[in-house]
């Protein structure tokens, strides 16, 4: 086995993910993992991923990156040992895949503008689903795994593509106005499954809203959580200020520093 300290760069980091997984010598909480129990950890490095950018932290995106790119390799052990594929596998197969979606940088075809990329890419997808998967559907291959808001405009993306979407704008206002019509109506009867199925109904709609205004869903919330939080502080310290906490004070006063909270934001 490599010695983790007689090399630098990728093959240290692959020496020491070796060393992690060894039966005999590694870490026994490395070596008990599987690919299901180490996926909830590489989706939430991706967040912190984007968190750092958002923050615009450098250091700390450096230090997000490393640990994103330690989830690639984790996996890519784990297949290594069960005889499926190793790291430089990963390394050719995502080589190969930029090289075949960049013909116009790559080989002799001719792309004008990103939004042309955009279609050509998506269309090269879709042939490579359709040759993996045989006779794909229009909706096969979205990952159940994407957070939900996102799942729901790549849907809507995949649907749009062949043909079937609102169009324009206005159509789409008036679908997420009759399903909020549709909700409330459900409230009043007092069924919540059926309102729990209505809002569901709205959210999808949405997120077609955010797909067609060209906007990520999950950036538009994670903005208004950002906000909120925000501005609730600005009204906690406000009151504290008074010895008081929000539980002291009534809705109209809470509305009043919230207003105020958000003439400054």
């Amino acid at each position: 086995m490599t010695d983790p300290t007689a090399v630098t760069g990728m093959p240290r980091l692959l020496a020491i993910m070796a060393r992690l997984r060894d039966p005999d010598h590694g870490c026994p909480w490395d070596v008990e993992q599987d690919f299901g129990t180490i996926a909830p950890y590489t989706i939430e490095e991706a967040y912190e991923v984007a968190d750092a950018i958002e923050r615009g932290d450098m250091d700390d995106l450096k230090d997000e990156l490393g640990d994103l790119l330690f989830q690639v390799v984790f996996h890519s052990r784990m297949a290594e040992e069960g005889g499926a594929f190793a790291f430089d596998d990963v390394v050719e197969a995502v080589c190969d895949k930029m090289v075949r979606r960049h013909p116009h940088v790559f080989g002799e075809a001719s792309v004008d503008s990103a939004a042309a990329q955009t279609v050509a890419w998506e269309a090269q997808k879709a042939h490579e689903r359709g040759r993996r998967d045989g006779q794909a559907g229009a909706l096969d291959g979205v990952p159940l795994s994407l957070p939900a808001l996102l799942r729901a405009a790549k849907l809507g993306k995949r649907a749009a593509r062949v043909g079937f979407d609102w169009p324009d704008i206005q159509g789409i206002l008036n679908k997420v106005a009759e399903e909020i019509d549709e909700l409330k109506a459900e409230i009043s009867a007092g069924d919540q499954a059926r309102a729990e199925a209505e809002l569901g109904d709205v959210l999808f709609s949405l997120a077609q809203l955010a797909r067609r205004l060209e906007v990520d869903p999950e950036t538009a919330l994670r903005g208004t959580n950002s906000k909120v939080e925000r501005r609730f502080g600005k009204v906690e310290d406000a009151l504290r200020r008074d010895g008081r906490s929000p539980a002291d004070a009534s809705i109209d006063e809470l509305e009043t520093l919230w207003l105020d909270a958000k003439k400054f934001d």
